[in-house]
């Protein structure tokens, strides 16, 4: 649902229709989203149209930058044991 509203604002039965999923399902999805500041919805008549808001996952990405060098350490790491163990095995 993200993807498609990084594309254009789509109503929330747009946004249901290329998931296995009901009308209601996809109106509870798009509430959880919407209270994690993720999703910015107007109502037009009966319509209720989203918008995507990527601020909050500008948060994500500088905490996932911070702990990025331990994840890339401990990598590197592994793939030092995998040639080591490679090696032996020649």
């Amino acid at each position: 649902m993200l993807a498609s509203l990084a594309r254009e604002e789509l109503s929330v039965s747009s946004l249901a229709r290329p998931h296995a999923m009901s009308l209601a399902a996809a109106s509870k999805h798009v509430k959880l989203l919407e209270d994690a500041g993720l999703i910015r919805r107007r109502v037009v008549g009966r319509e209720h149209l989203c918008r995507l808001d990527a601020r909050p996952l500008a948060q994500v990405t500088e905490w996932l930058r911070f702990y990025e060098s331990f994840w890339t350490e401990g990598l590197d790491a592994l793939g030092e044991l995998v040639e080591i163990n490679d090696e032996k095995e020649k």
